[in-house]
Parts: structure tokens; C-alpha cells; sequence
């Protein structure tokens, strides 16, 4: 059975072929048909005998034709044995034919279904034989390749001499077992890369006879792994240029497994484990999807750090850690909070001088009052009227009047008075009775009432009290500041409990706002003699206390001043007395 694909140089393949044909089934025919000789011999001798020999003439005719016979029959015999051999050898070469046809035909199918191209140079450096996948590969037909010597046509025109050195490498057998990547040009012009591996063709005696290589396109896998190579530098170049320390570790049986680490951690922890373990702040396990701030003493740092499980590239649930440096953002923070501090201080100070003839006049009260049951007590002594009955009224009211005057003093004192923010439980009641306490002051002067709603069931509120004194008191000054020419006689304070927040509105009948939103901005002032800054503390101190303040016009005239405040968590029965700590 011809081959349409097939080697038209000769060579060690077609001799071993051949001389594998060269056996003894030759032997048969050659007897047969040496035998079909002998026969016809004798038989022309035997007939040449009985025309001219003495012997057949005292033979008798019957024995004569009996031995002929007998001879006629062996040399038949004979032959009908040579052929039934020969037919068993014609069917046992047949089977051996179809079996190599079919074996034949089955390895040219796998050779024709094959991607990979296949090609075979002999020791010269010519093509012997290609695939049809490598004719596929470059276009060109199998007749146009076999025999050519270099430069092959689908070398890349202007690159002959790189593909001349590649191909001289290739004959002198120095090809590396990874393979060579080499670029070729399809008969219609358009290039490929292609993978190149090589061994040695060697013929049945172990004798290299050529070199068969073997070539896959890889422009496409090629064009997909530049890709990736080129996302994965960009992604490393990403992570490794952020100032955020990102470090991903795996559980082991000898702790923790350090997977990677960008240059950042590398750079203020180095290439260990122990600043992610710092970081983790014994929270194995239990990540939120929160970030959270931690001290590392190691390198005396604050970082925000978030946590994540995720899958690693083998399957393991590992440990992703981003951890940013916030060190000079708490300090900043400080710093900012010390100055609100004394923003906020010198805000309460403001408002004691804005307060200061008022608070005489309060004061005034009670000391004229003890001055007055203090002469009241010594003229009845200097008369000699000294009965009890007569003093101890007298001095009663003036001790009761000292005690007034020292819980005016005491207020304005711990009001004025530098201390650091504390947040605690309070309850809402006293804030509003303190703070109205302080305006009233101001509220009886201009003839205004202050009136308070606070349910009896308001839950105790998480603040720093003297804080929110001060928010609630310039909220009742701007209101009694407002009200100063209106009709109206009542300042209303309400306390309006909701599921977690406490919302405290005061409600003035005012002259009303005339530009809401730029109300809370510094420096802002309605008030001919103001700085712009009270509403904007006020605004800092409930923001601080995770709670919200805002504005709405009041539709019976004038504003209406709302803020939150959280509650505090229900008391546990087995609680301390230390007071409850917010913590942000």
C-alpha cells in the first residue's frame, strides 16, 4: 500500500525492508517449480527411452506403463505438497499484509490527527519527510518541502542567518530539553512562534540517520502567558509600591507560615513572620469586616489594620493582612483633639464672660441676702434679744442663702474647669437640668421661660456631661439671643427617646434662620458681635459622640435645634461602679 506521505530521499529504513523480505519462503516456488522440471523431464526421457532404448524393447509394454505411471503419480504428489505450502505461506503473508495495512492505516490516522507538526531532516540538513499538521502549520504542501535544502521557505525573509544558527545548533545535537522557540512565516505572509523540540532519528541498528523535530504553534498561549506575565508585573509592581504592609501567612504545625510580603513589610518588619502575628492582636479567627487600629511595640507604630480568609493558589485557607501606617494621622488627631480642647475651654470661658453680669446678679442675691440675716442675727444680740427662738431662723436662711451661692460657684467652676473628656453613663435629665440651670439665669433677665419635657423612661446616655452641657447651653443662649424681641415668652427643651440614640430638640420662637446652610461653617456669624464658632464646636462635640446635629425651621416660627446622643448599654447586675468607657 503506497503512502501518500512519504520520504522520497532513500535511506537505511527502505534497506532494512528490503532484506527483511529476502527469507526462505523464495524456497518453495523454486522447488516447485524445479520439480514441475523433473517432471517434464522424465517425462520426455521416458519418452525419448521408449523410441530409442534397447531396455524398453525387452521390457514388457504393461511394466513399462506401470513405472511411468508410478512415477507420473510421486512427482504429482510431490507438487499438490508444494502447493498446499505454498497456499498456507500465500494466506499467512496475506494476514501479514492486512495486518500491516490496517497497523499501517491506523498510525497514519493518528499521524494525520496530530497538532503537532512533525519533520524529519536527514544528516545533510535536508527535509525527508513533514506531517500533514506541519504542512497545515506553515501552508506549504508536502511537495514543496520534501528534498529542500536551506533556507526552507518558511524561514522569515531577512532572518536567514539567525534561522541558518538555529538549524546549526539543531545538527550538532546541543538542542536544550526545554526546546527552541523559533518564529516562521505562513506561505500567505503572516507569522507564527512556534516551540521546536528535537531527538536524534535513529535506524533499526541504532544508527542516527537524521533528526525528527517536533513544533507546536504557541503564538496563542505565547500572546496569553505576555499577558499574564505583564498583569502579574503590574500587580507586583502595585503591591510592591503601596505604603500599606500587606502580608499573607497559612497555618502550620510550626506556627505560622509567612507566604508573602510586600516591600513595605519587608521594610519595617522584615521577611518574618512576627509583625503579622503582632498584628493579628490574638484575633484568630474572629476578623470583622472593621478595620481595627493596633499599637505594634516592636516598631513603636499605630497601623489600621483589616483581615480577610481567602483561598490560597494551592487550596489552603490563608491569612491576608493590610496593615497601614497611621502613626502620624493619630498624632495629627491628638494634637487636634488638644486644641479642640481648649477651643472648647475657651468656648465655655466665652460664654461665663457673655454671662458674667447675670451670674453677679445671681450671686448678688444670695450674699445680700446672708449680709442681711447677719446684721439681722447681731443687732438682736447687740439689743440682748439672744433667744434661740429669735436667732436660729435668722441664721437658717442665711446658711440656706451660702448654700446657694457656693452651688452657683461649684457649677461655674466644673463648667470653666480644664479636665480631659470622659465619656460615661448619665442620665439626660441632669444634663438638661444643669444646662437650664445656667441659662436661667440669663432667661429670667429677659423675661423668657424655659420649659423641659423629659420622659421619665429615658435611658441614660454614653457622653462626656460637661460636653454636652456646654452644646445644650449655647443651644438655649442662641434661642434666648433669638427670642430677645419676639412675642413669644417660652423656650421649650424636649428629650425624644428613639431605639438607640436620644434626641434632645430645643425649640425657639425666634426670628427664624436666614441661611441654614451655611449655619455649622466656621466663622459664620447672624450675630453682629459674634465669632462663628459656637455652632461649629457644638457641631465637632456631638460628632464626636457618634451623634448627628442639624437645624429645621420651627412651623409656628422660628428654629427648632436637634441633636443625638447613643444610649448607654443596659447595666449588667455583676457591672463595677467605674464609669463605662466608649470605645471608638
Amino acid at each position: 500500500m503506497s503512502s501518500p506521505y512519504k520520504s522520497s530521499i532513500p535511506n537505511s529504513f527502505h534497506d532494512h525492508a528490503r532484506k527483511r523480505r529476502r527469507g526462505v519462503y523464495w524456497v518453495t516456488p523454486a522447488v516447485v517449480l524445479i520439480l514441475y522440471l523433473c517432471v517434464m523431464g522424465a517425462f520426455f526421457w521416458l519418452q525419448r527411452l521408449h523410441d530409442d532404448s534397447v531396455m524398453f524393447v525387452t521390457i514388457d509394454q504393461e511394466v513399462r506403463q506401470q513405472r511411468l505411471t508410478w512415477v507420473v503419480l510421486a512427482l504429482s504428489c510431490v507438487i499438490i505438497i508444494s502447493l498446499l505450502m505454498l497456499w498456507r505461506y500465500t494466506r499467512f503473508r496475506s494476514a501479514a499484509e492486512a495486518a500491516l495495512i490496517a497497523e499501517t492505516g491506523f498510525r497514519r490516522a493518528m499521524e494525520n490527527s496530530m497538532s503537532t507538526g512533525m519533520r524529519v531532516l536527514d544528516m545533510e540538513g535536508r527535509i525527508a519527510y513533514v506531517n500533514p499538521a506541519f504542512c497545515r502549520m506553515i501552508g506549504w504542501n508536502e511537495a514543496d518541502l520534501i528534498g529542500r535544502s536551506p533556507p526552507f521557505p518558511y524561514w522569515v525573509p531577512g532572518r536567514h542567518e539567525q534561522h541558518q544558527h538555529t538549524l546549526d545548533v539543531l545538527t550538532s545535537g546541543k538542542t536544550p530539553s526545554s526546546g527552541l522557540e523559533i518564529e516562521a512565516q505562513r506561505r500567505d505572509g503572516s507569522r507564527f512562534t512556534a516551540r521546536m523540540y528535537v531527538s536524534p532519528l535513529l535506524d533499526p541498528n541504532g544508527t542516527q540517520i537524521g533528526w525528527m523535530t517536533s513544533m507546536t504553534d504557541i503564538t496563542e498561549p505565547k500572546r496569553i502567558r505576555e499577558a499574564l506575565t505583564a498583569a502579574h508585573e503590574r500587580f507586583m509592581t502595585v503591591l510592591e509600591g503601596l505604603d500599606d504592609a500587606i502580608s499573607v501567612t497559612a497555618d502550620t504545625h510550626d506556627g505560622l507560615e509567612l507566604l508573602f510580603a510586600n516591600r513595605t513589610y519587608r521594610r519595617v518588619f522584615g521577611a518574618q513572620t512576627g509583625g503579622h502575628n503582632e498584628l493579628l492582636a490574638r484575633r484568630r479567627g474572629r476578623f470583622t469586616d472593621e478595620a481595627i487600629e493596633i499599637f505594634a511595640p516592636s516598631v513603636q507604630r499605630w497601623f489600621e489594620v483589616h483581615h480577610r480568609m481567602l483561598a490560597w493558589t494551592d487550596g489552603r485557607r490563608v491569612r491576608m493582612q493590610v496593615a497601614r501606617d497611621i502613626t502620624e494621622r493619630r498624632d495629627h488627631e491628638e494634637a487636634s483633639r488638644v486644641q479642640q480642647e481648649k477651643i472648647q475651654l475657651t468656648s465655655r470661658l466665652t460664654t461665663m464672660g457673655e454671662m458674667a453680669s447675670s451670674l453677679a446678679h445671681e450671686l448678688n442675691q444670695p450674699l445680700t441676702a446672708i449680709a442681711n440675716y447677719s446684721m439681722g442675727a447681731v443687732a438682736l444680740v447687740k439689743a440682748g434679744h439672744t433667744s434661740p427662738t429669735m436667732l436660729l431662723p435668722a441664721l437658717e436662711k442665711a446658711a440656706s442663702q451660702a448654700e446657694r451661692a457656693g452651688k452657683i460657684i461649684s457649677r461655674i467652676r466644673e463648667f470653666v474647669k480644664r479636665s480631659e473628656p470622659r465619656r460615661q453613663r448619665v442620665p439626660i435629665s441632669r444634663i438638661v437640668d444643669n444646662a437650664i440651670g445656667f441659662a436661667d439665669i440669663d432667661a429670667r433677665k429677659r423675661r423668657i421661660r424655659i420649659d423641659s419635657f423629659v420622659p421619665s423612661s429615658a435611658p441614660d446616655v454614653l457622653a462626656d456631661p460637661i460636653l454636652i452641657e456646654q452644646v445644650l447651653l449655647n443651644l438655649l443662649k442662641n434661642g434666648l439671643e433669638a427670642m430677645d424681641k419676639s412675642d413669644s415668652d417660652e423656650l421649650k427643651v424636649a428629650v425624644i427617646p428613639h431605639e438607640q440614640q436620644i434626641e434632645v430638640a430645643v425649640v425657639d420662637r425666634g426670628h427664624g434662620l436666614t441661611d441654614p446652610e451655611r449655619l455649622f461653617e466656621p466663622f459664620f456669624s447672624t450675630k453682629t458681635q459674634g465669632l462663628g464658632m459656637g455652632l461649629n464646636i457644638c457641631r465637632t462635640i456631638i460628632e464626636s459622640h457618634h451623634g448627628r446635629l442639624w437645624a429645621d425651621p420651627n412651623p409656628a416660627g422660628g428654629t427648632i435645634f436637634r441633636f443625638t446622643l447613643p444610649c448607654a448599654a443596659p447595666e449588667k447586675p455583676a457591672q463595677n461602679d467605674q464609669p463605662e468607657e466608649l470605645h471608638a
